[in-house]
């Protein structure tokens, strides 16, 4: 679920600048309330119960005295477990915030995605948020775009951004720019990268030459592989020709970085820093291999999301999917800019791009002008069997 299959774990996580207020402090409602890519085959299985909330509907809202906000995310098929996590966040972020002008109605993707928003269309509905994969993301945005209806999806692929659809998944070009950017201030200039072959591997790599480059950095060799035993090792081997490296990016999921890992130990990177992205916070497997210790990465913090996740176990009797923050904090950003939309108007879009942000499970982020979200992330270290932050998340953004 993501711009390709590597990390089709991205479709399915982003560096900024430190600074100003926020619009909306997500903590004070968690306490106040009690408070790509998702790798295939992983995840809680969709066994819980079907959201309860009574904002969360199926079909045409009765009333008229709420916004209607349409969620389009896969409630049947192969990625059902994802969708239906999304939407019970959705449930949890209404009941947390009390949100008493918002209706959001379900659309199951699964079925058609131009079935899923003609028929939010026809029912009314200001606000798109979804769908979760960039394809149907491609379909669903011209579509809205006619009706005049803006489209916050949870894809994080770039290149569907704009004409009134806004991405708000995690971008692994600014995991790479947050986790560069604290390598060179640590003192290391000399960078090697070890991107997959395809679309993610392609974007990895540019966001790694672009990264070291405003940090002031070399990078002095970059080598693609397909992920086989054989291949893996001929790349790290062209590493080592190529040149000596203080820091390697490993631009892959914490399964494919722990095959990586131990072939780059035995071949020139024995004291190589090794960096990841995004994906690694989701892969607890890391913090037990001794050959990653020391590892740097950068994402969103799971402060908040482990809040989250406790409320979440005791209403649904499971665990959500990590993407699950994303349905929430759409909710947290309808709801704040709720306070001032008429109800039965359109969509005031503009507030989306407010430049001081909003604040949400994972942290403060903003639209910039693309329409992709800008995320502050935090910088982690793999230690002997937990991550450890060791440079925190700004609280907001400078400008």
């Amino acid at each position: 679920m993501t711009e390709t299959d590597a990390p089709r774990q991205a479709d399915i996580w982003t560096a900024t600048k430190r600074g100003a207020r926020i619009l909306f402090a997500v903590s004070a409602l968690l306490v106040a309330a009690c408070q790509s890519i998702v790798p295939k085959g992983e995840g809680p299985k969709p066994t819980g119960p079907k959201p309860t909330g009574p904002e969360v509907t199926q079909g045409l809202p009765t009333d008229t005295e709420r916004h209607r906000v349409a969620l389009l995310v896969p409630m049947s098929g192969t990625n059902a477990g994802v969708g239906q996590s999304i939407a019970n966040a959705t449930t949890l972020a209404l009941l947390d915030t009390k949100a008493d002008k918002v209706r959001i109605t379900t659309y199951d993707t699964n079925l058609g995605a131009a079935a899923a928003v003609n028929k939010a269309l026809a029912d009314g509905n200001r606000l798109i948020l979804g769908p979760l994969l960039a394809d149907d993301a491609r379909v669903v945005g011209p579509i809205a775009a006619r009706a005049g209806v803006p489209v916050i999806s949870f894809s994080n692929d770039v290149s569907v951004a704009g004409k009134g659809v806004y991405i708000l998944g995690y971008n692994p070009n600014q995991s790479i720019d947050r986790v560069v950017g604290f390598a060179k201030e640590k003192g290391l200039s000399s960078f090697a990268g070890l991107v997959p072959k395809g679309v993610y591997g392609e974007r990895a790599g540019t966001a790694l030459l672009r990264a070291v480059e405003q940090a002031g950095g070399t990078v002095v060799s970059l080598q693609t592989f397909d992920r086989s035993a054989g291949s893996i090792t001929a790349a790290v081997k062209k590493l080592q020709a190529s040149s000596s490296y203080d820091a390697l990016l490993i631009a892959d999921s914490g399964r494919v970085a722990l095959q990586i890992a131990p072939v780059v130990r035995k071949n020139g990177g024995a004291n190589a820093r090794l960096l990841g992205t995004e994906l690694w916070n989701t892969d607890n497997a890391l913090s037990s291999s001794p050959v990653l210790r020391g590892a740097w990465f950068a994402s969103v913090s799971d402060g908040l999301y482990r809040q989250l996740a406790g409320k979440y176990r005791a209403r649904y009797g499971n665990a959500p999917f990590r993407l699950s923050a994303l349905g929430y904090d759409a909710v947290l950003l309808t709801v704040r800019i709720a306070r001032e939309w008429k109800v039965g108007t359109p969509f005031p879009a503009a507030r989306l791009r407010d430049s001081s942000g909003f604040a949400g499970i994972d942290g403060a982020f903003r639209f910039n002008r693309d329409g992709v979200a800008e995320r502050a992330l935090e910088v982690s270290e793999v230690g002997a069997g937990a991550f450890t932050v060791v440079d925190a998340a700004p609280r907001g953004f400078a400008d």
